[in-house]
């Protein structure tokens, strides 16, 4: 990104990123996305930054004088961005769609220090999508079903993301330790350590808090 860029900062603890560093993180938080089985934990502030980095580049554009070259070069930045941007929510929305009171159950187990899985406006959308798949199902099987029978057990219906999927990863911090298989009366345990720069093929379930440490990524 250009070097007229903003910065973003947190508490005064936290590292302060330039906006192209902010755009690889989120850039990393799409690829994690995408080829994680679960719903990651949202970066709310991530988006917050780009999109208002979108506006500062669109401003940009608009005193460059015309025929400046730079101009082409900020709106391809600027629709690459958006791509991004655009692909990372439609994935999040989508897992919540297909998975919306697991991670609704999810979501309510969560420690107050924990970071939130949903941000609040996907928390509003999931709550009404919960509540208008139900009344649909409700209106369309339960209400023509004997009366012993409409009721609906949600522990049995709820649909759970395959976390035993298989994922490729990428190491950026020495991992040590990391239990791949329990013993089992047949089996040992497997424990392994993951060497910084590696790339492995791995089951998602016992790599997933080493994704969302940063330890690892997906690709």
């Amino acid at each position: 990104m250009s070097s007229d860029t903003d910065e973003m900062g947190g508490d005064t603890e936290e590292e302060v990123m330039t906006a192209a560093e902010v755009l690889e993180k989120l850039e990393e938080a799409w690829l994690n996305e995408k080829f994680s089985p679960d719903l990651l934990e949202t970066k709310t502030d991530l988006v917050e930054c780009m999109l208002e980095q979108i506006t500062a580049m669109e401003e940009n554009i608009q005193r460059a004088k015309k025929g400046d070259f730079k101009i082409s070069i900020h709106r391809m930045e600027i629709d690459r961005i958006r791509y991004v941007l655009s692909s990372y929510l439609r994935i999040r929305l989508k897992k919540i769609e297909d998975f919306t009171a697991y991670i609704l159950h999810q979501e309510s187990q969560r420690k107050e220090e924990d970071s939130p899985l949903l941000s609040p406006e996907e928390y509003k959308f999931a709550k009404e999508y919960q509540t208008s798949v139900e009344g649909h199902f409700n209106s369309l099987a339960l209400r023509h079903m004997p009366a012993n029978s409409q009721t609906l057990d949600h522990k049995l219906t709820v649909i759970q993301p395959n976390l035993d999927n298989y994922i490729f990863l990428r190491v950026n911090e020495d991992t040590q330790g990391i239990l791949i298989e329990e013993e089992t009366l047949d089996t040992g345990e497997e424990i392994v350590d993951l060497e910084k720069g590696d790339q492995h093929i791995m089951r998602y379930r016992p790599l997933a808090p080493h994704v969302a440490s940063s330890a690892v990524s997906l690709i």
